[in-house]
């Protein structure tokens, strides 16, 4: 059996469902393209049979991070590996915060606390923002860890000291904005906005997750969120296939609260054509390696758009006060 011209990670315990691999699975065979899902961990997978090799949903790694990496490492040094190895690298631990906050992308500002952090560090830290904050992992997904709480509160000690027994914790400030507007999610395609939408937590809950209760609505970004997410887009190492950009509004305007460039929900039924932009995307990756014919059996999605068609936001932003 010829193996798949593009395989989707996963893993072997999935904490919800995922029904976007499917989705995106189905939309890939139907471009006549062999697609198959795999679990990242798996001993028997011939990566390297496999041109295009797709990080979705391996929601386990950051239990496992060193592991992870490793694995990344050997795919990329097999095949093409999406996201990009230097971009999964840089984005598996959220110090990438710093990093947008130091070119100048209007970020929540965001201390670093360093892993076995003493006391005295852990009060400057939580002392860095009056009112609320929130302490969170460095290395976590679907807000599992997080705390908000008053930044003065033993609550907050504890939480940080216990976070910190165990790796490097993120402290900032708490953007009452989200419990009214919530989240805006931008989600990119090769470099190329696609669509976006609102997620927005359950009343008395700062969440925004569905699982924890939070809706997700359709949302037109405004000149000002394309600009902020192009800018934090163009910090990222390497182009990624994917990404989703997550802002929240700030009183000096939209700021980064998340780069996901590993293993996004990438909200694909809320723009009709969204998969379709995807799969365009995948396709192109495949003629690149194989050569100037597309693969075999590939055939163009309908209904995708050009480049020019696909909204192009400039990488203009402004700059935060806050340091980090």
């Amino acid at each position: 059996m010829p193996a798949p011209d593009v395989v989707l990670v996963t893993t072997r315990h999935m904490p919800v469902p995922a029904p976007e691999n499917e989705v995106l699975l189905d939309a890939l065979t139907a471009a006549g393209l062999n697609a198959g899902m795999w679990h990242w961990d798996d001993p028997e997978a011939d990566w390297a049979a496999v041109p295009l090799v797709l990080i979705r949903t391996p929601w386990d790694y950051v239990d496992r991070l060193p592991e992870f990496l490793a694995w990344a490492r050997r795919v990329a040094g097999v095949t093409r590996l999406r996201n990009p190895l230097a971009v999964v690298e840089w984005n598996s631990h959220k110090g990438y915060l710093l990093d947008l906050l130091r070119a100048g992308v209007p970020t929540v500002p965001t201390v670093l606390v360093p892993r076995a952090a003493t006391a005295g560090e852990r009060a400057a830290a939580l002392g860095r923002f009056p009112g609320e904050v929130v302490v969170k992992p460095a290395v976590s997904v679907g807000a599992r860890g997080t705390l908000r709480t008053s930044a003065g509160s033993v609550q907050a000690d504890a939480h940080l000291a216990a976070l910190a027994s165990d790796g490097d914790v993120l402290v900032q400030p708490f953007a009452p904005s989200v419990t009214a507007h919530g989240e805006a999610s931008l989600i990119y395609f090769g470099g190329r906005f696609s669509h976006a939408v609102r997620k927005i937590p359950a009343e008395g809950d700062f969440r925004v997750q569905m699982y924890h209760g939070g809706t997700v609505v359709p949302h037109v970004p405004d000149e000002a969120e394309l600009a902020v997410a192009a800018a934090a887009l163009a910090c990222a190492p390497a182009e990624p296939a994917y990404a989703r950009v997550d802002l929240v509004r700030l009183d000096e305007g939209p700021a980064v609260m998340e780069l996901e460039l590993i293993e996004p929900e990438l909200f694909l039924p809320y723009e009709p054509e969204a998969t379709n932009r995807f799969v365009r995307v995948l396709a192109g990756l495949l003629a690149e390696r194989q050569g100037p014919s597309q693969p075999s059996g590939v055939s163009q999605p309908t209904g995708v758009p050009g480049p020019s068609a696909v909204p192009d936001p400039s990488a203009a932003a402004g700059t935060v006060g806050a340091d980090a």
